[in-house]
């Protein structure tokens, strides 16, 4: 099982691999990383991935995105959690599961809104199992897959900007958007999706249907500052990072995670420096080409 679930990740990471670039060097400029996502100013688009139930906690590795400059997505835990984790003064997207109780989501939207994150979000993705279309239990807790009537009642419950993660074509940015969704997190969970497409396969496609004020956060795949410069070439707004803040968070802490996010971005930038990008809004989607010899 473990190989089946690892496919969608290979696929992604030879995708990512497959693409090359061509530099711009002459009359570049150093360029400027900052930009604005869900109303924050922020130093980078490169952000956390929502994690949850880490070893040190999530406060401190909260702490960790702030000092960096960067916005923190949180995953499971309670209010109690989520209010240690706004008190280190982080800004925060709040990832919800899709519980079956729909008292513990308004709960956690209503708490998120009082004592200020900066958005919300669904993980509807997690909502069922990988091998069968039976609603999922998460530590314990159940799952139920929403309808879209009960996913415009949790948009409409709150008036912080709302993002679905999961959400992995076109069809479904659209939706999002229809329903009064602020962007998307396109994300397969870890594999949840078998031979999911490279979700930055599809941003350009996606990008063109949703327009330019449509968030689109990639999840899932993005291992260093090089990557981040592919993902926002072909439409990214902003990209999550998880994988590789978990052990310089075991080791070292809030530091750890400063140091890989700052680290990310100073790789982003030396790839908008050399293709002359002077800023996230201005990087040439025409840099980026598809070497398929190399998959």
């Amino acid at each position: 099982m473990s190989s089946i679930k690892g496919d969608s990740i290979r696929i992604a990471r030879e995708y990512l691999d497959s693409l090359v670039v061509e530099g711009r060097i002459i009359g570049s400029v150093h360029p400027d990383t900052r930009t604005t996502l869900l109303g924050q100013e922020v130093s980078t688009p490169i952000m956390t991935a929502a994690l949850s139930h880490l070893k040190r906690g999530m406060a401190d590795f909260a702490r960790g995105a702030g000092d960096a400059g960067a916005l923190c997505q949180i995953g499971m835990g309670d209010n109690a959690q989520l209010g240690e984790v706004l008190a280190t003064g982080a800004k925060v997207i709040k990832i919800i599961k899709p519980y079956a109780d729909q008292e513990e989501i308004f709960s956690r939207l209503r708490f998120a809104e009082e004592h200020g994150a900066a958005a919300v979000g669904m993980d509807v993705e997690h909502a069922v199992n990988a091998d069968d279309d039976a609603d999922s239990v998460v530590v314990g807790y159940q799952m139920k897959l929403p309808t879209l009537e009960e996913l415009k009642g949790y948009i409409a419950a709150t008036k912080l900007p709302f993002l679905i993660k999961g959400a992995f074509s076109v069809q479904d940015a659209v939706r999002a958007q229809e329903i009064g969704c602020a962007g998307v997190i396109l994300s397969h969970h870890n594999g949840l999706l078998r031979w999911a497409a490279p979700n930055v396969s599809l941003l350009p496609d996606i990008r063109r249907a949703v327009g330019k004020d449509f968030l689109l956060i990639i999840d899932g795949g993005i291992e260093d500052g090089f990557d981040a410069f592919k993902a926002l070439a072909l439409g990214a707004d902003a990209v999550s990072v998880g994988k590789a803040l978990m052990q310089p968070y075991d080791e070292k802490g809030a530091a750890g995670v400063t140091e890989v996010l700052t680290a990310m971005t100073n790789q982003l930038k030396a790839m908008m420096l050399r293709t002359g990008s002077p800023d996230v809004w201005h990087i040439d989607p025409g840099v980026i080409h598809e070497a398929p010899w190399l998959r």
